[in-house]
């Protein structure tokens, strides 16, 4: 049985982190607003250029199918969803008076995967999406908030000019991970 429907990509997971203490910390109404809102800048910071496969939680499971990816176009967009969602804490957190202890990472990996349809829904399959999941686990990351770009997307993009001017260190079994600001 051969599946045409292989093909070479890239997944990008933003993931709260801090969400746990947050969830038990928060008042259900309100803390369904804030992550709704949080969610929300994400998606409209992505401009359309990944398709979204799944939302849980607190991550976004971004795809998109991409032969020559752009290092520097990721790169980009990731430091302006860092700031949109630093400012809309900011926001957040003096509209309701509260204090948001949340902060973002995010997944950059590249490789195979399939896709299928169950019902309205679009599931991807295949070795490169449990890998990104296991790295969102990765206890490599010193702050909170940082990219790990994996080897296999370092590998597979237009390595342009570094977009980062943040602290970075090279982890070789894994791959780099850009710190935001902290």
């Amino acid at each position: 049985m051969e599946n045409t429907n292989i093909k070479d990509g890239i997944i990008l997971i933003p993931d709260f982190s801090g969400f746990t203490e947050f969830v038990f910390n928060t008042k259900l109404y309100t803390g369904e607003y804030i992550v709704r809102q949080l969610l929300s800048t994400l998606i409209d910071m992505n401009e359309h250029y990944f398709e979204i496969s799944e939302i849980e939680g607190d991550a976004i499971l971004f795809y998109r199918y991409d032969e020559q990816p752009s290092y520097q176009k990721i790169s980009k967009m990731l430091r302006k969803m860092q700031n949109a969602f630093t400012r809309k804490i900011e926001e957040l957190s003096t509209s309701l008076s509260t204090t948001i202890d949340l902060s973002l990472k995010f997944i950059v990996h590249y490789g195979k995967f399939s896709q299928y349809n169950i019902g309205s829904f679009k599931k991807l399959y295949g070795k490169t999406i449990v890998e990104a999941h296991q790295m969102l686990k990765n206890g490599l990351a010193e702050h909170p908030s940082y990219v790990l770009f994996s080897n296999s997307f370092l590998e597979s993009s237009q390595n342009e000019e570094d977009d980062f001017n943040d602290e970075k260190k090279h982890h070789p079994e894994v791959g780099m991970i850009h710190y935001f600001e902290h």
